[in-house]
């Protein structure tokens, strides 16, 4: 029994050595440039020049020493290891976007396929600004009849504006361009810009605090978001921290009372992008001072009414609607900083309307009601039959719509949203995905009931899914790194982004079956499908009453 002891001793002291000398050191001798590692006797200084750290007061993500890198559209941290990784191998994300995939050449777009021209907009906007000053002069009068001193809020609206530049660059196919130089710095903008205005959202403001309790969907106000706005007149939705990054959604929670994620919000616009949609506005994370940036800056009387000091003393405020207006729906600072998404607006619909449109695949908002696409197989045999979906490239959007919440594990997606200017030739805005990222230990296969009960999906989302597939661009480490550019980083904790790659599996073997069923011509359909003429304000029949929609 000894002698077996000592043996087994022996071969773990070895074990450890070979770890030791063939791993751990090379490792370390690549990163901290100890004797023996083959680099050059260069001042220790991090990718592009700037300094080496040992910690980000900003929350960078833990583990070894800290270095800065490039991530493309922004500057973000790494460990250590992963920048090695990066100098030896190059960025993902930079390979990523460089492939031909990411390249490929739209159709010429005619003036009709953008959005909105310089001039008007601008018209639109100076006219905004104007009635702001305004109510700032109202504001102002009416303190000074008071004896109140009030803090002025002027404002500059600057042609040249990241945001005014992203409402400018929407087009028929996406949000914005590939290659598009203005969006890193709308991202800077939205995560430092000097905010000068706090209020609810409109969808808030409309409930008018009254909200019916019996409701099993309750309305938007019970999310709690603000609409923030800076002093170049851009505006951003704030959506606070409300579940920290650790803790799944429980198993018996339904889908549509599960909490709103900022981080979510964050992960689904850089998970868009990956994917070469570009159809989820812009979205950073943030660190607000609840008392500074909002609280001392608002000149709601309502939102000021909900903030209050917790007995940790810490500040916190909760949603107006009746039924959470209550402590402990509150979201508190720490003791006045809290993380939050800013997500940039779109244009205002009075100069570029949407239509907001049920999901045909649209859930059962009860506790025990099945719609009849989860009890009928051949339910997309009708849908096909039905304007817009028996022509174009509607139906398709709505399976990319279906593939990009399937990885997100997002059930509540009730509406989409599409600008009346496009149309049915225009694509699907991918609005409101903090419901997403709750479980990353479950997937919930009937996300993909589109996909798996039509059976079709453009050639261009499937070559790039099987390309993220790849071991050398796997969709993981991509968004690993594409998400470490965000202030808030880490924004995803390592499950769920390893459940995007499970995910992304089960989306393939989805489609393959497809095509070995009824093969390949069939399923994998040619993009820019040209839409027939055919009646704008057509709509299938609706399903069962929809929810409220939420933001």
């Amino acid at each position: 029994m000894r002698r077996d002891r000592i043996l087994v001793a022996s071969t773990l002291l070895f074990l450890l050595a070979v770890d030791v000398y063939f791993v751990l050191l090379p490792r370390l001798r690549e990163t901290y440039l100890l004797p023996g590692g083959e680099r050059c006797a260069c001042p220790r200084h991090g990718i592009n020049g700037t300094l080496a750290g040992n910690g980000s007061a900003n929350g960078g993500a833990g583990g070894g020493a800290l270095l800065w890198v490039s991530y493309g559209d922004g500057v973000g941290t790494a460990t250590a290891m992963e920048a090695a990784e990066m100098m030896m191998g190059g960025s993902r994300l930079e390979r990523l976007f460089a492939h031909p995939l990411y390249n490929m050449q739209l159709p010429e777009m005619r003036p009709d396929e953008v959005l909105l021209q310089p001039g008007e907009l601008m018209d639109y906007y100076r006219r905004k600004v104007a009635r702001w000053e305004r109510q700032q002069r109202h504001f102002s009068d009416a303190a000074s009849a008071a004896n109140l001193s009030l803090v002025q809020q002027p404002v500059t609206l600057d042609p040249e504006a990241s945001w005014l530049k992203f409402h400018l660059g929407i087009n028929r196919y996406a949000l914005y361009t590939r290659d598009d130089p203005g969006l890193a710095r709308l991202l800077q903008d939205l995560s430092s810009s000097s905010i000068i205005s706090a209020d609810y959202t409109q969808d808030e403001k409309a409930l008018k605090g009254v909200c019916d309790c019996s409701q099993v969907v309750k309305p938007s106000g019970h999310h709690l978001k603000l609409a923030l706005k800076f002093k170049d007149f851009g505006k951003a939705m704030f959506k606070p921290m409300r579940q920290e990054r650790n803790q799944e959604t429980p198993e018996d929670f339904f889908y549509f009372v599960d909490f709103q994620r900022h981080n979510a919000e964050i992960a689904a616009f850089h998970l868009d992008r990956v994917l070469d949609f570009r159809r989820v506005p812009p979205v950073v994370g943030r660190l607000i001072n609840v008392s500074g940036e909002i609280l001392h800056i608002t000149r709601s009387d309502d939102l000021r009414s909900v903030f209050f000091t917790s007995p940790a003393n810490n500040t916190c405020f909760f949603a107006k609607c009746l039924y959470v207006c209550k402590t402990e729906y509150a979201v508190c600072g720490h003791p006045d900083l809290l993380e939050g998404s800013m997500s940039a607006y779109l244009p205002g619909l009075s100069i570029a309307p949407r239509i907001s449109i049920p999901n045909p695949w649209i859930r059962s908002y009860s506790f025990a009601g099945k719609e009849e696409w989860e009890v009928n197989p051949f339910y997309c045999d009708t849908i096909k039959k039905l304007y817009p979906y028996n022509a174009g490239n509607r139906l398709l959007n709505i399976i990319d719509m279906a593939v990009f919440d399937f990885l997100t594990g997002n059930m509540d997606r009730h509406h989409y949203e599409i600008f009346t200017k496009f149309a049915h030739a225009g694509f699907l805005l991918h609005f409101d995905n903090a419901r997403g990222f709750g479980r990353h230990s479950h997937d919930e296969l009937s996300i993909l009931a589109p996909l798996s009960q039509c059976c079709t999906i453009k050639r261009s989302t499937l070559l790039r899914l099987r390309l993220l597939s790849q071991p050398d661009l796997r969709l993981s480490a991509v968004m690993r790194e594409s998400l470490g550019a965000d202030p808030l980083r880490p924004v995803l904790t390592e499950p769920h982004l390893l459940a995007l790659d499970r995910r992304l599996e089960t989306v393939l073997r989805v489609v393959q079956r497809c095509v070995g069923r009824l093969g390949e011509r069939q399923v994998v359909v040619a993009d820019f499908v040209e839409v027939p003429e055919g009646p704008a304000t057509q709509q299938p029949p609706p399903p069962p009453p929809p929810p409220p929609r939420t933001r």
